[in-house]
């Protein structure tokens, strides 16, 4: 028999759905005493309602049922995994700087944004230190809850994009998973997303590239931010 259709269907399945754990249960509610003091059979009651002999209206397919209700349990855990993989989620964020990452934070985790995050700032020896963070990178290798939460700063590293010690002028180049980095270049540092190959300029009087923008974030917690934003456009 044909499913359930019409205008008021979307809202009848959901409220089917919802209400009833297993199709067995749906068939069930269709089943009077009276069906059951006849049949004297709840097996055969269920299969006279599955086939459209008995209950009320049209009467939802086995198959239609199971298919919606893995559909719903899918949505409802994709929901639940991304609020769980967003550190940001919940947490009191006063600082600038923090609340740029949170806003960036899935858009860099499910890729339609691949930032990079320049700090400066002192070392715990007192030393002038900067990075180029790939901060796409950085989100599947890191516990950014700490940082959320302000319990640690990120800070620079030998193994990101680009790292100087401005005391000991000591600098480390790294290319990440999402950036190939460009150094022998008469414009200065430069940073090749791997996806669109598009490139990142970082000298703050040029222009940052195609799909990219520069924001300068006023933090309490460094001494300087600057966040490039790039905009990943697959092709389709």
């Amino acid at each position: 028999m044909a499913g359930i259709e019409g205008e008021d269907a979307s809202a009848t399945l959901d409220h089917i759905l919802t209400q009833f754990n297993t199709y067995e249960d749906y068939l069930d509610s269709q089943i009077t005493t009276q069906d059951l003091y006849y049949l004297e059979n709840e097996e055969m009651a269920r299969q006279l309602v599955e086939l459209g002999f008995r209950g009320s209206g049209e009467v939802l397919k086995r198959e239609d049922f199971i298919a919606r209700k893995l559909a719903a349990e899918a949505s409802r855990l994709s929901e639940r995994q991304q609020q769980k993989a967003l550190a940001s989620a919940g947490k009191e964020l006063k600082d600038d700087f923090l609340k740029a990452l949170a806003e960036r934070e899935e858009a860099n985790r499910n890729g339609k944004m691949s930032s990079i995050i320049f700090i400066r700032d002192h070392n715990i020896r007192g030393q002038e230190v900067s990075a180029y963070i790939d901060y796409a990178h950085r989100l599947k290798v890191d516990e950014f809850e700490v940082y959320f939460s302000g319990k640690k700063k990120l800070f620079p590293r030998r193994s990101d994009l680009s790292f100087y010690n401005w005391d000991r002028n000591i600098c480390c180049l790294n290319s990440s998973p999402n950036y190939q980095v460009i150094a022998e270049n008469v414009c200065g540092l430069l940073f090749k997303n791997k996806s669109d190959r598009k490139v990142i300029n970082v000298d703050p009087k040029a222009y940052p590239g195609d799909n990219t923008t520069r924001t300068p974030i006023e933090t309490d917690l460094y001494l300087q931010v600057v966040i490039y934003d790039h905009v990943l456009r697959r092709k389709l």
